[in-house]
């Protein structure tokens, strides 16, 4: 049999009115069309037209899922309107009634949205995915995580951070794009199977339980020897952290906060960070490494709504009314949650701003329609601002050092 030549395959989009389309197949034929030849290459084999100018320098990074071996999708409780709810006390309240054997400390605090934090009553037994392995590293321990999607339609902007267990949606990337993904930075032994880590002392042994990093060591070690810095399992706190001989995974996570926060970094790999999950550069130096933490820790902690940032409002609450949310509305300055009350001088980036699928600024308010908000809630709108504000700002100045 002689060999055949590869089939060559071609490309032409036409947007528009269905009608304006109709009109266009009539006036052209095939070979009329100005086609776009197109050459996929694996292991995609995109059948649309892709800029592949920068992949093998995207390649020689690292991905995120190749540094954090331990990582899933959040808690999907498949009945959120019976088993989630914005107030412990109406959980309770409620569960209490329609759950036998009802136990209240199954009631945990969860990251459901951005800046929206929520309880579920998180019964292995009861909820549709309860992902325990994952979740057991941070449930009630001490621990930071940051979520991210593994795909996207839209400009990449999938990334959080959360303390707590997490939604499936918290990035809103459920669905056939992807979900949000939580890597958590450590993990911890667990007491019913002693064997879980075998670095991790035994206690029947008078041995101590301790967390270890939920990271790859190869990729870690080869950090390190490109900065010249020896790496800890825990954070040594020097006053100048820049000056420090040795780094931890926290700083390992900050700097990952930071590259994923560059704009520059999202639009130069956009057709990468569309399919899969991203690859961040090694440090490059150890100068840029440092401020790079610096700028990423920075993002973590505002979005943690730790950062005593977030407490400095650059907004005011100035009608006095019944609080409720009726619609909001962004206008002149100002978002109005109903005919006369209104959050004064937000930003328009804030009210703009994305974060995964949603608009926080937005969402916050919508899910709470035909709600009244509470003073806490007003504080908290308040913050908010500040964060999305601060994070835009900060993303900008990431792009000023340089990754590359």
């Amino acid at each position: 049999m002689k060999n055949k030549k590869p089939a060559q395959i071609f490309h032409f989009d036409l947007y528009g009115k269905r009608e304006d389309k109709y009109d266009f197949l009539n006036e052209n034929s095939l070979s009329s069309i100005n086609w776009t030849e197109l050459h996929p290459q694996e292991p995609e084999l995109f059948f649309v037209p892709k800029d592949f100018g920068v992949k093998s320098e995207y390649d020689e990074g690292f991905s995120v899922t190749e540094l954090f071996p331990l990582n899933n999708v959040g808690v999907v409780s498949g009945k959120d309107e019976l088993y989630v709810n914005n107030s412990k006390e109406i959980l309770t309240e409620s569960l209490s009634i329609k759950i036998a054997n009802f136990e209240i400390n199954k009631i945990k605090e969860i990251s459901f949205y951005p800046f929206d934090n929520k309880f579920i009553y998180y019964d292995t037994k009861l909820i549709e995915r309860a992902r325990e392995r994952i979740m057991f590293n941070v449930i009630d321990k001490e621990n930071i995580s940051i979520i991210i999607g593994k795909q996207c339609v839209s400009d990449w902007r999938y990334i959080f951070s959360s303390k707590i267990m997490t939604n499936l949606n918290l990035t809103g990337t459920a669905g056939r794009f992807g979900s949000g993904y939580l890597f958590p930075l450590y993990l911890y032994p667990d007491e019913k199977n002693q064997d879980l880590f075998a670095t991790s002392p035994n206690p029947s042994k008078g041995g101590e339980l301790v967390r270890i990093p939920n990271l790859n060591m190869e990729i870690v070690n080869q950090i390190a020897d490109g900065l010249g810095l020896t790496f800890t399992n825990e954070k040594e706190h020097t006053p100048n952290p820049s000056q420090e001989g040795s780094f931890a995974p926290i700083d390992i996570l900050d700097y990952i906060y930071a590259v994923l926060h560059s704009p520059s970094y999202r639009e130069k790999y956009k057709e990468f960070l569309k399919i899969n999950f991203p690859r961040v550069p090694f440090p490059k130096d150890k100068n840029t490494f440092w401020k790079l933490v610096k700028l990423g820790g920075e993002i973590r902690q505002i979005h943690l709504l730790e950062s005593p940032t977030v407490e400095n409002y650059i907004t005011q609450y100035p009608e006095d009314g019944d609080n409720v949310v009726v619609k909001p509305i962004y206008k002149n300055g100002n978002v109005y949650i109903n005919d006369t009350q209104y959050f004064a001088n937000v930003p328009e980036v804030a009210w703009n701003f994305y974060i995964g699928g949603y608009q926080p600024a937005q969402k916050w308010l919508k899910d709470r329609k035909d709600r009244e908000l509470s003073y806490e809630d007003i504080l908290h709108y308040q913050k908010i601002i500040v964060a999305l504000t601060e994070t835009d700002r900060i993303m900008r100045e990431i792009d000023e050092i340089g990754i590359e």
